[in-house]
This record gives structure tokens, sequence and C-alpha cells, in this order.
């Protein structure tokens, strides 16, 4: 008999009908004889309704207070979980993350799991019920509810994998698997059958919306393998896993992800000495200003530096501002330019496969798409281009390394 992790996202529980429909694929897991927990985010677009609300009450709503507000979501769609399978004929029923207890640790609106008691969920199992538990939240040393953030729902079935010693951790959402890149943007994506951790962990963080970075990298300490599957439609999924499964021979590079919305800021004639990135960086992080790519040029005379970096578009005037007000630094010039985008190519193949930026580049060369800032890792590659080239360079790239 085996142990079986289910979590549904917003779109998956978004209405009533969506409700019975995951009810039933459920029940189907049920019937095979498993031991299943289910685990829920709240209906799409409550959450977002829920944060409107306590602007409208307050500027500076208290966070702890706030982490109550927005952890009523998964309540209510565990409940209405709970009673569908009720109606069905199956034994459920709802378990807030105090209930369990799910205890959790660090600040409000972003704490993380540490521990699960799973001692009164493996009697309900025991006795035949399936627990309907709210993810996204826990229980702090306060007796406080806490939130987990972005993708804590992810974390909490994750997390629950992980204490209940479970066989599958299946996370349901509104696609069917991880695709090489984004369908909208390129009609030869491919949906991908098996994905490391470290490529999933790359994907994630450079605009794959499939899960959030902080899931996959919870994922990958814990050892727990993830199956992303539709919850609307009944085809195979994509599975995270450690163990590598293909051949290199004939897959390098796993896929293709973008950013847009980036901005690439340069400062001229910085005076180069030790910490002086550190100072120009410092103000934008207290600021919560993101800095992605870095690049560093040096002068012939080795006294200037000229520094090159990316933020997102919507953080050019504050960053430029700071920049200014700097008494820490001076420079010649600052410039920027915006209406660019990020595209990265991700695979643990590129580690013993050499040519690959060559190839890269030289496939973007060919439709004329110039490079303005490069960045790379062990398994990854990205680089900075106008917006407009988008699609074309992921076309030229799927191509480029036999994604079609």
């Amino acid at each position: 008999m085996k142990t079986i992790i289910l979590k549904f996202g917003g779109t998956s529980v978004g209405t009533i009908d969506r409700i019975k429909k995951i009810s039933q694929i459920i029940c189907s897991y049920k019937r095979q004889n498993n031991k299943i927990i289910v685990i829920s985010s709240a209906m799409s677009g409550v959450t977002n309704d829920l944060i409107k609300k306590s602007k409208l009450i307050s500027k500076n709503f208290d966070k702890a207070e706030y982490d109550v507000l927005l952890s009523s979501g998964e309540q209510v769609a565990c409940a209405l979980i709970a009673a569908r399978l009720s109606h069905l004929g199956y034994k459920a029923r709802s378990w807030m993350s105090w209930q369990v207890p799910i205890v959790s640790d660090g600040p409000h609106t972003s704490s993380k799991i540490i521990r699960i008691y799973t001692k009164d969920i493996l009697n309900y199992i025991k006795l035949g019920g399936i627990p309907i538990i709210t993810g996204f939240q826990g229980l702090n040393s306060e007796f406080r509810i806490t939130t987990l953030g972005r993708g804590g729902s992810d974390a909490s079935a994750i997390m629950l994998a992980k204490f209940l010693k479970a066989d599958e951790c299946i996370i349901y959402t509104d696609v069917d698997g991880v695709y090489t890149t984004d369908p909208k943007l390129h009609r030869k994506a491919k949906k991908i059958k098996y994905i490391q951790y470290d490529e999933m962990l790359e994907m994630a963080s450079l605009g794959s919306k499939v899960m959030q970075p902080a899931s996959v990298q919870d994922a990958k300490l814990n050892k727990i393998d993830i199956r992303v599957q539709s919850s609307f439609l009944n085809r195979p999924g994509t599975l995270i896993a450690k163990k590598q499964k293909r051949n290199f021979n004939s897959q390098i590079i796993t896929g293709i992800s973008t950013t847009r919305n980036d901005a690439k800021i340069t400062i001229v004639g910085v005076k180069d000495k030790p910490g002086v990135a550190a100072s120009i960086f410092e103000p934008l992080s207290k600021n919560l200003i993101n800095v992605d790519m870095v690049v560093q040029n040096i002068s012939l005379d080795g006294r200037k530096t000229d520094l090159t970096f990316t933020v997102k578009a919507e953080d050019v005037k504050k960053t430029q501002k700071l920049i200014k007000e700097n008494k820490n630094i001076s420079f010649k010039k600052m410039s920027f330019a915006k209406d660019l985008a990020k595209i990265s190519i991700i695979g643990v193949g590129m580690i013993t496969t050499p040519g690959i930026t060559y190839r890269m580049f030289k496939a973007l060369a060919l439709k004329k798409i110039n490079i303005m800032v490069i960045s790379t890792s062990e398994i990854k590659i990205s680089v900075l281009v106008s917006a407009k080239h988008i699609k074309k360079a992921i076309a030229a790239l799927h191509k480029e390394f036999r994604l079609d």
C-alpha cells in the first residue's frame, strides 16, 4: 500500500465544478488502495482578493493578522474538498495547519516548516480517512499562524512527503508538466518527461512558472521526487528527481527559460578599489532591488572600472537615484536600457560537453540577435537581448539544441 501526497493548486480548485473534478481524481487513487493525503491551495483569486481587502483596511496591516487573513483561503478550499468526498461516500475531513500541527519558524509571511507531527494524521489514515490539509501555512512557537510565501502550498506538500515518508508527491496544476520552453512563445515546445532538481531549480529561477524556486530547493534538500501533472487533462506529467535517466548524446540542453521586463544599467569610470562593488550594491539590497546579471570591465591602466548589471524595468528610476545619492562611489557617467529580455539555456549535459557556448552564440548571431550581457554557471548560460527578439531567439536555440 503506497502513501501518496496529492497537492492541488489554486486553478485546480478555482470553481465548484473543478473541486468536483479533483475529488474524482482523489477517489481514483483511493480506489487503488493507496493511503492518500491531500494538500490544497486557496481557490484561484481568493488570496489576491484578501490582499486587496487588507490594503483597504490599513497601509500598515499587522503581519501576524495578515497571515491569519491569507490562511483563510486554504481553509475554505479544504472544507469544500472534504465535504465533496464525504458526499461521494468517502471518510474525509479538513485539517488546519495548527490541528496537525505543522510547526514553522521564521518571520510572518515567509516562514519555513521545521517539523510536522504526524501521529494524528497517520491514525486517521489507518481508520480509512483522507486528510485534507491546508497548504501555505504553519504554526509558530507563539501559537500564531504563519504563511510560507510564494509557492507555499508546494512546500507544504514536499515537507509532508518528507515527514510521512510518502512514496509519491504529485503536484496537480493547470499545466500538464514542464516544457522545454514556454509553449505560448514557441509552438514546438515539448513536454519534458524527466528533469533533474538542479535543472528545474534553474528553470524556475529563470522564469518557468510551473514551480517556485524555493519549493524545488526544498525537494532537492529533502530528496523528495515530485511529479507535476494537470488536473484538467489525463496525461503523463513531468518527474522532477535526482537520478539521471537520459542519454546525453541525444539531449544536452533540457530547456530554455526567459524573463521579460529586464533593464540594463551601466556605470562608467568607477574608481577600481576593493569593496567598490559592495558599496554600489548595498543600498540596492537594502531597498529590496534585485540585481541579476553583473559584468565588470577593468580599464587598461587598472584604475577605473565599468560596471554593468540588470534589474527589473520598474526599478530603474529608483536604482539611478540611489546610485547618484551614494557618496561612497564616484563615476563619470551612468546609462540605462529598457525593453530587454534574458534568454537562458539549461542542462546538466553542458558540464561534460564542450562547445555549447559557441553554438548558442552562433545560433543567435545567424539571426542577427545582439548579445548585451552574458552570465554562466555549470548548467546554465544566460544572455541579455532586446525583448523584440524573444520568439526568434527561442526558436533558434530550440532548433540548435534539437529540442524541436
